[in-house]
């Protein structure tokens, strides 16, 4: 059964003044707030290795933040920013990024009732960018999107276009232009697979010193790979949760990781709320595979409108099975779940998270995760001057 959740019940007053606008000066100096046995307490993220049991796993999600802001400029001077979401032709991110010449996308296009059918040229003084001719052409218009066509000249993978020509997509809710700090700080120090439109944020605390420490106390680290979307800056604006569409994120995860996680005999902390929505989703994914013989997208409201009666290693050793069968090293799928109040998690035990909106999708996912007591969380950081959202301080949450 669908929850009915109403998403004013997920609201807390944040000022504008608690809003992380830049990084701090050392990634693992920012604070972090220990939430266990419904309980809080404060440290330093650099300690983070004394919270998490020796022997363990830590899942992170190394997708790297493509720049994908385009800024255009019309003949009549009208500026148009494209945002590029998801590849079109070719689909598949790696080809789409390794494509010369010519490739769609399918974008967010701002100040778009000016751009009716003409071709956009990229507008630069800079020789290097001259040279390649960069233009666009509007080929679909959706009710928020469009699907645009690039072009370009010289040879030029698409990726290097976006390094040439992109800015880092940083937060709607920054209220600032892209600077030269966000190149580096607005990107994990562990990101490999291009992708994202927005970091996964909660894993912009680590540095290699952290790494280092997690794993001298024998902590295991893996990696799966879901490439974060613009869904999540997208705002709730229904009543009632059930009412509010989820957007498909691709994500890619390992056989390695599968046999490890089905032979998981040590607790799991995930890295971010797009690694727990990833693992969770392992478990559906899975499910459908014993009844279909292939995983197929999980889909947004798939965890609550049933009874589940497969074991999680049933549903993992499925994933696994399908793998071998098909002579594949790694699952690649999409998932549109949603976390909220009510769902069973089968894998996350702890949860290392940024600081999130109010009324959003991912404080649920919170609230999920400490059986109700978001509160209690976000009230203590609050009163501890906690930095909030993407550039913020972290938290280690102990589910309950």
């Amino acid at each position: 059964m669908i929850p009915e959740i109403r998403i004013e019940d997920y609201n807390y007053n944040l000022p504008d003044g608690r809003i992380a606008k830049y990084p701090l000066g050392e990634r693992d100096s920012s604070k972090l707030l220990i939430y266990k046995d419904g309980k809080c307490s404060e440290d330093i993220f650099h300690n983070l290795s004394s919270y998490i049991p020796s022997s363990s796993l830590m899942v992170f999600n190394d997708t790297k933040v493509v720049p994908a802001r385009l800024f255009f400029r019309r003949e009549s001077g009208a500026h148009i920013e494209i945002f590029c979401l998801q590849p079109q032709s070719p689909a598949e991110y790696n080809t789409a990024f390794a494509t010369t010449g010519k490739c769609s996308w399918q974008c967010v296009i701002g100040n778009s009732k000016r751009w009716k059918d003409d071709l956009l040229k990229y507008d630069s003084d800079v020789p290097e960018i001259t040279a390649i001719n960069l233009q666009a052409r509007l080929l679909e218009r959706q009710a928020q999107t469009g699907t645009v066509e690039f072009t370009w000249e010289g040879g030029m993978p698409f990726s290097g276009v976006l390094e040439l020509c992109g800015k880092v997509p940083i937060p709607p809710y920054l209220n600032r232009d892209t600077e030269s700090i966000d190149q580096e700080r607005y990107q994990t120090t562990y990101a490999r697979i291009r992708g994202s439109v927005a970091a996964p944020t909660a894993g912009l605390h680590f540095t290699e010193r952290t790494l280092s420490d997690l794993s001298s106390k024998g902590v295991e680290m893996q990696r799966v790979c879901l490439h974060v979307g613009a869904g999540t800056f997208l705002p709730v604006k229904s009543e009632l949760i059930a009412d509010h569409p989820m957007h498909r994120e691709p994500f890619i995860v390992k056989k390695q990781l599968l046999d490890r996680l089905a032979g998981k005999d040590c607790s799991l902390t995930a890295v971010g709320t797009t690694s727990v929505r990833t693992l969770e989703s392992l478990y559906y994914a899975g499910a459908c595979c014993i009844e279909n013989g292939a995983p197929r997208d999980v889909g947004q409201w798939e965890p609550y409108t049933r009874e589940w009666e497969y074991s999680t290693a049933d549903a993992l050793q499925a994933l696994i099975k399908y793998l071998e069968d098909n002579n594949l090293d790694e699952l690649k799928i999409g998932t549109r779940i949603i976390i909220v109040p009510g769902f069973k998690f089968r894998l996350t035990d702890r949860l290392v998270t940024n600081f999130h909106q109010p009324q959003s999708t991912l404080l649920l996912l919170i609230s999920a995760f400490v059986g109700g007591d978001w509160r209690t969380v976000y009230d203590y950081a609050l009163k501890h001057d906690f930095r909030f959202l993407s550039y913020g301080d972290s938290s280690l949450l102990f589910r309950r």
